[in-house]
């Protein structure tokens, strides 16, 4: 991959479609106040159009498919698909579109944009590291991103619970969402 210090925010500019299969969506939650359990979504789509002359004219937008949840166990994975968290039933899809980008400096940025999950959107800030473009083998030209925040999951409406014995709660409410994006660029 070409190092982003010997390349020009300029080479980013374009519109970039996301390769689900080279991108992760992952989380992580408290589990029991003592392991955090991680997870990720299997199916999603999205776009970034990068204007590396202006960055603050960039935008993103990502589209997931709430039932694609897997955190490696059926019986938890079937829980968070329920009413009791996402409730895909009634809201398939997460969604988060960007309203801003910051410039950080180097190859740091910072996404403003809002999430929506239950049909509740709240702003958040996300934290984008660039990792560099390059062409691959097959002659697409590829950007890569990582970047993370994290949410409140009682912003959202997601307030099942349980007391732990010892104290504390079963699911924290605080979760951290990271990303890993590679995305081809459009013609």
């Amino acid at each position: 991959m070409t190092s982003t210090t010997t390349m020009s925010l300029e080479q980013t500019t374009g519109t970039w479609d996301i390769d689900p299969s080279h991108t992760r969506v992952g989380f992580s939650a408290k589990h029991a106040m003592i392991a955090n359990v991680r997870g990720q979504f299997a199916a999603f789509s999205g776009a970034l159009t990068l204007d590396g002359a202006s960055p603050a004219s960039s935008s993103a937008e990502l589209t997931i498919d709430a039932a694609s949840i897997a955190t490696g166990n059926d019986d938890r994975d079937a829980h968070v698909r329920s009413a009791d968290f996402l409730d895909v039933e009634n809201y398939s899809t997460l969604t988060f579109t960007s309203t801003g980008v910051r410039y950080s400096g180097g190859d740091d940025f910072v996404m403003v944009g809002d999430l929506t999950i239950r049909g509740t959107t709240v702003p958040v800030e996300l934290a984008v590291e660039l990792e560099g473009v390059a062409t691959d083998p097959f002659g697409n030209e590829r950007i890569g991103f990582s970047g993370e925040t994290t949410i409140s999951r009682k912003e959202f409406g997601l307030t099942w619970n349980a007391a732990l014995e010892a104290g504390g709660v079963l699911v924290s409410d605080k979760v951290k969402i990271t990303l890993d994006v590679s995305a081809i660029k459009q013609p």
